[in-house]
């Protein structure tokens, strides 16, 4: 192979050959295949490799060590699997290498990213006006959607956080669920209000925020509300606290990093009632839209808070005079991820959305009427994607995990729940079917029988 053609078109052999065997492999690699992965680590050469070669070795040592979470067997986390119009639309964008940053670098990255704003927003159910910041995942959308509460809050004591920073500042005072997930806390951490100052409020046994038990709230708090427990699916009651927290001027920020998503379809909105309520939100398209990794986004109601707190000087950056897409996220230099958002969104349509959706979240629902029906104990109330299942003692769940890993028909991992040691599932991806479905309650039922049976008879 000499020509980038042929490089290009044997890659995209290597690739197309591993989409379609991945629902002959197991969901997560064999030790033999993670073993083989030292061949990619040797002393830089001296001179130059034949790029072929490259590829060659990135397929053969890279290709069975890949977690299978393209396939529809995984649950183990909230991983959605890529739909191929994204993976090709990502090809492609990787062609056209372009700097997201400004207009000026890359116009075709500009439009697709105010064409996918505004069907985002049309599709979550969200302020049309709204600003929108396409970022790496939820964690820096949280981060942003966050600095630009922080900066809206200050702006109205006369304090610009930005120039000044937070010595001296007026006291914002953050209020958040007791089973907050890590991500907020992160951003949190990283924009100086620190993780463990933050209020937390009590929640119920799904957990949900309870109102009743929220500390007073000013115009000078922040409240993080959850679009989707971690482990249960669980949504905070967003429609109360979101007119408790405008009757006081707060902020409300909700991480929606999945849930978020369940805005799209007719079945699931009425969990989410009142989101649109809130200041600003965070999401993940890596996740329920199915978009290769890094894609994010953060949407704020008030564009300018976003962009004040985003902002910028350079001599050499053109005047802003229309959206520019550097000014609504930390990046300059980026990679134009809102190609595959576009991608996806058109392809799917409102519908599509909805439905990939629906179809989680009726999987999710089999796989725990199948295990109570097997006389196993589903924890959460199954409201959208997430399963809790004990098997009986701690040290038999996680003995049937375990084994069920290794028996790989499909891969779930662990959590704490009450206390309890447990088994999620997270139905996220596009390929899972109701025959994946069944195969895999079937495992998950016949091992942790045979597990069971093994304790009984003291083996």
């Amino acid at each position: 192979m000499k020509t980038a053609k042929e490089l290009l078109e044997f890659a995209a052999r290597q690739g197309i050959h591993h989409l379609e065997s991945q629902p002959g492999r197991h969901p997560f690699p064999g030790p033999s295949a993670i073993e083989q992965l030292d061949r990619l680590s040797f002393p830089l050469p001296d001179t130059p490799t034949a790029p072929e070669e490259v590829i060659r070795l990135l397929d053969e040592a890279g290709s069975p060590a890949a977690v299978g979470n393209t396939g529809g067997r995984y649950f183990g986390f909230v991983i959605g699997g890529s739909l191929p119009v994204t993976v090709a639309a990502n090809w492609l964008a990787g062609a056209w290498d372009q700097n997201a940053g400004l207009k000026v670098t890359s116009p075709l990255a500009a439009k697709i990213e105010e064409v996918a704003a505004a069907w985002l927003l049309e599709v979550l159910r969200l302020p049309g006006e709204a600003g929108v910041g396409f970022v790496t995942g939820a964690t820096m959308a949280n981060f942003c959607g966050l600095a630009a509460a922080r900066h809206t809050l200050l702006k109205r004591k006369g304090w610009n956080v930005e120039a000044r920073g937070l010595y001296g500042a007026p006291e914002v005072k953050v209020v958040v669920g007791a089973e907050a997930h890590v991500s907020p806390l992160k951003a949190l951490s990283m924009l100086g209000f620190g993780s463990e100052r933050v209020m937390r409020v009590p929640i119920n046994s799904e957990g949900e925020i309870l109102p009743d038990q929220l500390p007073p709230l000013d115009d000078m708090t922040i409240v993080c509300l959850q679009a989707g427990n971690v482990n249960s699916g669980a949504i905070d009651p967003l429609e109360e606290i979101c007119r408790m927290a405008r009757a006081r001027g707060a902020w409300v920020h909700i991480d929606g990093a999945f849930g978020l998503w369940g805005a799209a379809s007719p079945q699931l909105a009425e969990q989410l009632t009142g989101h649109g309520l809130a200041d600003s939100w965070a999401t993940d398209l890596h996740k329920w839209l199915n978009v290769p990794y890094d894609s994010g986004i953060v949407i704020c109601r008030d564009p300018q808070g976003l962009r004040a707190a985003m902002s910028i000087n350079a001599a050499y950056i053109p005047p802003q005079e229309e959206r520019e897409p550097y000014a609504f996220t930390p990046e300059m230099s980026r990679r134009a991820r809102g190609i595959e958002a576009w991608a996806a969104l058109y392809a799917l349509g409102k519908s599509g959305v909805a439905e990939l959706v629906e179809n989680s979240c009726r999987h999710a629902r089999h796989f725990a009427r199948k295990l109570k029906r097997a006389g196993f104990e589903v924890l959460n109330e199954v409201n959208i994607n997430q399963v809790l299942v004990s098997f009986g003692s701690d040290e038999l769940t996680r003995r049937v995990i375990r084994e069920l890993q290794k028996e790989g028909t499909c891969w779930c991992g662990s959590t704490t729940w009450h206390g309890r040691h447990v088994m999620r599932i997270s139905v996220s991806s596009w390929a899972t079917t109701t025959e994946d479905v069944e195969a895999c309650a079937e495992a998950m039922i016949r091992v942790a029988k045979q597990e069971k049976s093994f304790k009984l008879v003291g083996c």
